[in-house]
């Protein structure tokens, strides 16, 4: 079913949060994750006055002036795609510190902005920062995001704990994806065109502006190599290779497409206790439609290619999990964890001190093999690891062992446990 109507986002609490406390707050995500819609829907109820620097009138207006534009800049302001002005960072923060008051302007970027070069000013001490992703499965099923809690929590009880099996509609999330305006569309031919139209204003014009770039040209091949590799260790040898460029040519770019939120790089987790450990970031698509887009596949394809539909869930895992944490109010961070035997676990949260561990699978069947690497974490963190998890396409939760458990893929947005039968 295609997506209707305005989807509540899960970070609104933390930017309207942030704004009671900070004169600058900035929104920043990937172009189309729903930024303007989420600050417009916010700054509307407040008072603010929206302004988008897309606009050539109003970019030409702040970049001639910025300290003239900064003035006249009503009490409340919404400044859209604002990585395009940089010169004006500098006439904020002077604005700021003449009338420092919370909430006096709202910023939304379709890119890190801290790191745009030319940056008058960083506004240390003056700007949180709240990240939007595309939207996460719990987001568009309108569920409680509460699985990371269940899993540094009460768990997922064996056998009483009952969700969908999703078969061929999990090929179908994936190749969905996140992005509001590419699930609002009900042909995936539609979607791809959707998708190859967003890559080219974002390399043609956004990445453009980051930087002298030798050849744009590369930027998407870069992209669909990305794609190729996602859930894999970072090889930036074996790319540069492929592309005969130098290492730090695929370096640069690759950071340029992180900077625009389209790839990520999973740290490797690190520990004195397991010192065969893998040092090599793992890469993964910033969302698996766009992944699906630049390899040119669809669900049906992904039921047929069983390799690839394992990789791209074990993304979609990925980025949903990130996506449900940047609304939660506990800090989560993200590893992976791989040995030199290739004994791993696709993704090691950390909440605090305390860890938890999550594999992925995109079949039916779990084995007890499944769990290797989750009971090397378990012995390495000792009490500080509270529950391993291997995800797989089923109906139940199912013990393997102390803090062990196979959970069905759908209790990622579904996670309250079903009442136990009667006795």
């Amino acid at each position: 079913m295609p997506l209707s109507g305005i989807v509540p986002r899960q970070v609104e609490p933390r930017l309207r949060e942030a704004l009671e406390h900070s004169p600058a707050v900035l929104l920043h995500g990937p172009r189309q994750c729903g930024k303007t819609t989420l600050a417009r829907r916010v700054g509307d109820s407040l008072g603010y006055r929206y302004l988008n620097f897309d606009h050539d009138d109003v970019r030409k207006a702040a970049t001639d002036d910025p300290a003239g534009f900064a003035a006249a800049l009503p009490e409340r302001a919404i400044l859209d795609e604002v990585q395009r002005v940089p010169e004006l960072f500098l006439s904020l923060k002077v604005q700021i510190d003449e009338r420092r008051v919370p909430g006096r302007f709202l910023l939304a970027g379709s890119t890190q902005v801290l790191l745009v070069p030319r940056l008058g000013d960083s506004l240390a001490g003056r700007l949180r920062i709240v990240r939007l992703h595309p939207l996460s499965r719990a987001e568009i099923e309108r569920s409680p995001p509460s699985f990371l809690d269940a899993l540094f929590g009460h768990g997922f009880p064996g056998f009483s704990y009952e969700s969908d099996r999703l078969g061929s509609r999990l090929a179908d999330l994936v190749a969905s994806g996140g992005y509001p305006a590419a699930l609002a569309l009900r042909r995936p031919r539609s979607r791809r065109a959707w998708y190859d139209d967003t890559i080219e204003t974002v390399v043609s014009r956004d990445i453009r502006e980051l930087g002298r770039i030798a050849s744009l040209t590369a930027l998407p091949r870069l992209l669909t190599e990305s794609a190729v590799r996602t859930a894999q260790l970072t090889n930036i040898s074996a790319l540069a290779s492929d592309f005969a460029v130098s290492r730090q040519t695929v370096e640069t770019y690759m950071q340029l497409l992180e900077r625009m939120f389209l790839v990520d790089r999973l740290l490797p987790w690190s520990s004195n206790r397991l010192s065969r450990l893998v040092k090599t970031p793992k890469l993964h698509l910033g969302d698996t439609g766009l992944a699906a887009a630049l390899l040119e596949v669809e669900a049906a394809d992904l039921l047929e290619e069983r390799t690839l539909l394992g990789q791209l869930t074990e993304t979609f895992v990925y980025q949903e999990l990130r996506r449900q944490a940047s609304g939660s109010d506990a800090p989560h961070r993200f590893f992976h964890c791989r040995d030199r035997d290739g004994v791993e676990t696709d993704l090691l949260i950390a909440r605090g001190r305390r860890f938890a561990g999550v594999e992925v699978k995109a079949g039916a069947t779990v084995r007890s093999s499944d769990f290797r690497g989750l009971r090397q974490l378990r012995r390495a963190l000792g009490e500080r690891f509270v529950r391993g998890v291997v995800l797989y396409d089923g109906e139940l939760a199912l013990p393997f062992g102390e803090a062990m458990a196979a959970v069905p893929l759908s209790a990622l947005w579904k996670t309250e446990p079903a009442p136990a039968p009667a006795s």
